[in-house]
């Protein structure tokens, strides 16, 4: 007979190094723990162990896993902790588990359903007899299966929003067209009345169905039954389809009884209700255990892991010092669009794509939305591909490794997809990925606070650009498609906020791509994909670029990482109903969004939030001191959300009902005229002369005088400051720089001297682009929301490979239009004079201005009526 018999084991480790020697004696991995991996556990358990949730950055193909289960094996040890290491998919979680074997580190795969899951490995996990290797859905769910761990580690934390938030968010997608109508019908109190018909119709156009509406709070607050009504009828009343059926039943069991506390966004093919940070303070599977770590990639640095896991502080452990400059592999970006005969004639684009992909075989293809991934499987991919999507590969990526023609595309997928080797030799990025679920689309389309996902973007590329190289002998092409994406990764900006290694590989990529035509590109990616002699002659530039490269730390990243820890503390009071809190926390807010990097735009939103509950307590309490605090809320809102048309468009009869009326003088007018005011000081009594200078200036050629003159024309416009390039020896700063205090920057670059034919060129398109990042850099500060530079030039028109190149906040403008401006503005300053200018108030000076039409808002327009990317 056997019988099992206890035995006293007091060989414990005394740190996680200790553990891994002790393991070394019968694991497979590998002999030692790397130096850099020794530095983190080091850090976690000399500083951090005792942290109740601490973040590790370690890059891909870094020993991330190693790290992590190290820690939690050594806590089960130790601590005779039940732990649980959670991962975003079950692919994942299976080599996970196949990786802690090869470690001996004892563990229990818990995935799939929880009826299929083996009650002997359960028992292991919840008895701390080993280590559970679970996914995010079985921790944040309605019913957690998952539920007593005393140590969570978090792996792939960069990427989990969507699983972390899902709990919590409802989609009513316009397939399940009775729920759908139900609940918009529901929220028109709430909704922009020229809005709701275009919605409700069938034939609305596409550039309609796309943009996502923010309903009014305030209404939905007011109407919060009928919604109750509607949602839970929906849910309740068989109105969902299949799957949907089922999520909607277990996220309903999470909001009902709290709509009036969730944001609802709409768009014509979908409504998704959520509150804005996650609460995951009240979800007891996450908030119970002692600690949870979060095993990352990339961390961040504007608060994006708080925001994600509703956590107020997160403590870091840093990249160790010099990894940071380190790769995994070797990626070779390509950017067809630049490529001189595909910029000029794009129809021949998709061929160009479709022959590449047939020359490299396998393709991993990622895309942010659907209506991509159809697209591009329709008119890229070669007629004779298999196409294999993210259910045909969950369990089994043999699928898609042993086929010779195939293409794996994804939708929103860019982790959990490992393709080390020859499995994959192109990665293929269609997209920029800023398109997740409608908060995201929101946040990033309608509110232009791009700074708040900054990060969350950078990451899924650095992440999808890696999915071919996972150790340091991978190499794969990463091919980067779509107008958004090419301008995107074409920032300095941008790049420098990159690792050093990425940074080299994209602008060494940039490079080679924008100079020649399609036929030296395939040669390139044959040279790259052979990978002999001919191509290490020219990895050495990669590396040489690599080390003197150190990532910058995006504007604005600080004060998001500051605002963070209020906006959590704000959604758990809205959460709890504690509507006189969240305001003072809306007001920590917004006192950390005040620096010199302001994201204006989201600051906006969360005056916004601080309008809404200022109103409902009104309400509550009918106090008169809470309606001026939400009018002074609404009113902030208004200013810094200048140039967008998401305030515009909650114009909804409960908000019209709650809003002050709007001031009468835009905000960039008012600082204008200030501005002439103060400047008429200066100029005042040589009006004429300079006046007479600065025309002369503009209707000529010669590129000093013309930039002179636009000094000149920017003081008539009333800036705080215009001031130009005095300094030769920086060919590559503005020409002119026009201040208006915090409301708008204009930026120009004046090509005075060009021909009045031919096209301009990228390099010029490139130039001028950058030139809001070098005055950014220069103030140290973000410029305002809507600034914009100018690229003056006579010619015509701008080379493909230019448009292509062009960022958003970039227009093209004749002289012309310029002497235009000019002229107004002299006759405006000439009237102005004649009634004493220092006499007048700036609302008594707009009159005068606004008759010549010579007011920002009127003659602004002229300098935009082109943007470079549609000339």
């Amino acid at each position: 007979m056997a019988f099992a018999r206890k035995t006293t084991d007091s060989s414990l480790p005394d740190d996680p190094l200790h553990l891994y020697r002790m393991l070394a004696v019968t694991n497979r991995g590998p002999a030692a723990v790397w130096g850099h991996q020794q530095d983190v556990l080091r850090a976690w358990h000399q500083k951090k162990s005792a942290a109740v949730d601490v973040s590790i950055e370690l890059p891909t193909g870094a020993g991330k896993t190693l790290v992590g289960g190290l820690i939690a094996e050594f806590r089960r040890r130790t601590a005779r902790e039940r732990v649980a290491y959670l991962c975003p998919t079950k692919q994942l979680a299976q080599q996970t588990a196949a990786a802690f074997d090869e470690y001996g580190i004892p563990n229990a795969l818990l995935i799939d359903r929880v009826s299929s899951w083996n009650p002997a490995d359960r028992a292991r996990f919840e008895s701390a007899d080993a280590v559970a290797v679970s996914v995010y859905s079985h921790v944040f769910n309605s019913n957690p299966a998952i539920k007593n761990a005393n140590l969570l580690v978090l792996d792939d934390a960069h990427a989990a929003e969507g699983y972390v938030a899902k709990p919590w968010r409802l989609s009513i997608s316009r397939q399940d067209e009775s729920a759908y109508l139900d609940v918009l019908s529901a929220l028109e109190p709430a909704l922009d009345p020229l809005v709701l018909p275009r919605l409700r119709k069938n034939d609305t156009d596409k550039a309609f169905r796309s943009y996502v509406y923010l309903a009014s709070p305030i209404g939905v607050a007011a109407h919060a039954l009928q919604l109750e009504h509607a949602v839970g009828s929906a849910v309740e009343g068989g109105k969902f389809e299949g799957k949907r059926a089922d999520e909607s039943r277990h996220v309903w069991k999470f909001l009902q009884g709290r709509l009036d506390r969730c944001l609802f966004y709409v768009t014509y093919g979908q409504i998704v209700i959520r509150p804005f940070i996650p609460p995951t303070w009240q979800h007891t599977a996450f908030s119970d255990p002692e600690r949870r770590i979060y095993m990352s990639a990339t961390l961040g640095d504007g608060g994006e892991l708080e925001r994600t896991f509703g956590r107020k502080k997160i403590e870091r452990i840093p990249v160790p010092e010099g990894w940071e400059n380190q790769g995994t592999g070797r990626r070779f970006f390509v950017f067809p669009e630049l490529a001189s005969d595909l910029a000029a004639d794009r129809s021949e684009l998709p061929a160009f794509v479709s022959s590449t992909i047939s020359e490299a075989g396998r393709a991993v293809v990622l895309t942010p939305d659907t209506r991509t991934h159809d697209s591009f499987i329709k008119s890229m991919l070669p007629s004779t591909y298999s196409v294999l999507k993210a259910g045909d590969v969950e369990d089994d990526l043999t699928k898609f490794t042993a086929r010779q023609n195939a293409a794996l595309v994804l939708t929103n997928r860019y982790d959990g997809i490992d393709l080390p080797g020859d499995d994959c030799r192109l990665v293929i990025l269609a997209g920029l990925p800023a398109r997740g679920d409608l908060q995201e689309r929101f946040l990033h389309e309608s509110l232009g606070a791009v700074e708040v996902l900054q990060e969350r973007i950078r990451a899924r590329i650095l992440q999808g650009s890696g999915r071919a190289t996972r150790n340091p002998q991978d190499y794969a092409a990463v091919m980067i498609l779509g107008q958004s994406l090419t301008s995107y990764l074409s920032g300095r900006d941008v790049q420098a906020a990159m690792h050093p290694e990425v940074h080299a590989e994209i602008e060494f990529g940039w490079d080679n791509s924008r100079q020649y035509d399609s036929a030296n590109m395939t040669d390139n990616l044959r040279v790259f994909l052979e990978h002999d002699d001919a191509w290490a002659e020219v990895d050495g530039d990669i590396v040489r670029e690599r080390d003197k490269y150190t990532r910058v730390v995006a504007p604005s990243s600080g004060e998001l990482q500051a605002s963070v820890r209020h906006e959590v503390d704000a959604w758990q009071s809205i959460w709890n109903n504690q509507w006189d809190w969240a305001l003072t926390a809306v007001r920590n807010v917004l006192d950390q969004l005040q620096g010199e990097r302001t994201p204006r735009r989201y600051a906006a939103f969360w005056n916004y939030l601080g309008f809404s509950i200022a109103h409902r307590l009104a309400q509550q309490t009918s106090e008169a001191s809470y309606l001026a605090t939400s009018a002074e809320y609404f009113r902030s809102a208004q200013r810094m959300s200048t140039g967008t048309s998401w305030l515009s468009h909650l114009a909804s009869p409960s908000d019209k009902a709650g809003a002050p009326s709007a001031p009468q003088l835009d905000e960039l007018d008012e600082a204008a005229m200030r501005g002439v005011i103060s400047r008429h000081k200066e100029i005042g009594t040589d009006l004429e002369e300079h006046a007479t200078k600065a025309r002369a200036g503009l209707a000529g050629t010669e590129y000093q005088a013309y930039e002179a003159a636009l000094v000149v024309l920017g003081q008539l416009a009333g800036t705080s400051e215009s001031y130009g390039n005095d300094d030769d020896e920086s060919p590559a700063a503005p020409d002119a720089v026009w201040i208006f205090d915090d409301t708008r920057w204009i930026i120009w670059e004046a090509k005075s001297q060009a021909e009045a034919k031919g096209m301009v060129s990228p390099n010029d398109v490139r130039q001028a682009g950058s030139h809001l990042r070098t005055v950014e850099t220069e103030r140290g500060k973000s410029a305002p929301s809507d600034s914009f530079c100018v690229l003056m030039s006579p010619k015509p028109g701008v080379m493909p490979q230019g448009r292509a190149l062009a960022d958003e906040h970039l227009y093209m403008v004749g002289p012309s239009p310029v002497l235009e401006v000019f002229d107004r503005l002299l006759r405006a300053w000439r009237t102005a004079r004649g009634r004493s200018i220092p006499s007048l108030a700036p609302s008594e000076l707009a009159e005068i201005f606004r008759a010549e039409q010579a007011l920002p808002s009127q003659w602004m327009p002229l300098l935009r009526t082109t943007p470079v990317r549609q000339r």
